[in-house]
């Protein structure tokens, strides 16, 4: 099965992710942005297998006016839902369509995404890879003919989400879901900018699909992950996927596509409201200055080749936080507070938002039998 982008749309306006763009080399299964339209001067661009959205940082060296304002994070533990057209209403005023200028290989051009108003002055979250390489940012709200000029003020593109600044007073902050409330079977929608068209955002519903995904990209691993049936297209990049509330639960982030050995239908991913608050008081802080010190377990893995779940540690390394815990080579990961192991990236996306100090639940199989071990994570080393 590939991740990939939806075919390319029959106008001079077409789907495809920086990572594609710049030639990165192709995977066996790939996952790839979902939601960006390019547009270049030069003419067609071809849809291209993978899924993600587009990432880093504007070279605007505007400072960032530390916002102190905390998101909008719902209480209601109630069953209340409402219908498809309210949960829409709800977000439609926190739904910007995002503009990105790049100058890239094939020339100057402009990738369109989608982002979520998380403060009432100025914060909006997007994907990485919307605003990666772009040297100047704008963002249009709902019913708005102009855009104005956005700085991009912090990203992960680990984690495929930027902070964006605007010069704004006022604004309609989204609500976002409480954090472990999501469930397989919401029913779900998703919302943003699908391949730029005129207009305001389009708005498709599903339900959730699975929950704790991890997927594979050209960045590296995302975790804790929302898989939904909802239609998402290019252009969705960076957008909410909302309950039946209005409420985010998610930031949509990918799609997958069947190759000639596979089948793949409404198959996308987005990043859970849980792992969204967590990383962007992350960027918050890096934003402002404050330097990110990783947590550090101190194990290699090695892929499983008998058809088993989770990955084989290969190395242990001594007076790690691995080893103090009892780890030993041989020992199968299957999980790490709770998320899925698959490979290295999946455990360094296990891990990434940890910090030293930690303190971790490892899931493993000795010699068949299930334990649990706990570790510590340190500083992880400096190369």
């Amino acid at each position: 099965m590939s991740f990939v982008f939806p075919p390319p749309p029959p106008m001079e306006v077409a789907e495809q992710t920086d990572n594609a763009r710049r030639g990165r080399r192709s995977r066996l299964i790939r996952f790839v942005a979902i939601g960006v339209v390019v547009s270049f001067a030069a003419g067609l661009i071809g849809g291209v297998l993978a899924t993600q959205i587009d990432s880093d940082s504007s070279t605007n060296t505007e400072p960032y006016t530390q916002v102190t304002a905390a998101p909008v994070v719902s209480t209601d533990d109630s069953a209340q839902i409402t219908g498809v057209a309210a949960a829409a209403t709800r977000l439609a005023n926190s739904v910007v369509t995002i503009s990105s200028l790049v100058n890239g290989g094939m020339g100057e051009g402009e990738s369109t995404g989608t982002g979520v108003v998380v403060t009432s002055d100025g914060e909006i979250l997007t994907n990485a890879h919307v605003v990666e390489g772009a040297t100047e940012v704008r963002v249009r709200f709902a019913g708005d003919t102009e855009p104005v000029t956005a700085v991009v003020v912090a990203a992960d593109a680990g984690n495929d989400l930027a902070l964006l600044k605007v010069d704004a007073q006022n604004l309609v902050a989204a609500t976002f879901a409480k954090p472990g409330s999501v469930r397989v079977g919401d029913q779900v929608v998703a919302i943003g900018y699908a391949l730029a068209l005129d207009g305001g955002p389009s708005v498709t519903t599903g339900i959730v699909s699975a929950m704790r995904r991890t997927i594979f990209t050209d960045s590296g691993a995302l975790n804790s992950l929302i898989q939904t049936d909802a239609a998402i297209s290019s252009g969705n990049s960076g957008g909410p996927l909302a309950n039946m509330r209005g409420e985010v639960v998610g930031i949509n982030t990918a799609v997958a596509r069947g190759s000639n050995n596979s089948a793949a239908n409404n198959i996308g991913f987005a990043i859970s409201v849980d792992e969204v608050l967590t990383v962007l008081e992350q960027l918050r802080e890096q934003a402002s200055g404050v330097p990110r010190t990783e947590g550090f377990l101190g194990v290699s893995l090695e892929a499983r080749n008998d058809g088993g779940a989770g990955s084989i540690i290969a190395t242990v390394q001594p007076g790690s936080p691995a080893e103090q815990a009892g780890v030993l080579i041989g020992d199968i990961v299957l999980a790490v507070d709770g998320e899925p192991v698959n490979g290295q990236a999946g455990l360094v996306a296990a891990i990434r938002d940890r910090t030293p100090g930690d303190s971790i639940s490892i899931d493993l199989v000795r010699d068949g039998e299930r334990l649990t071990v706990s570790a510590v994570l340190v500083a992880r080393p400096q190369d």
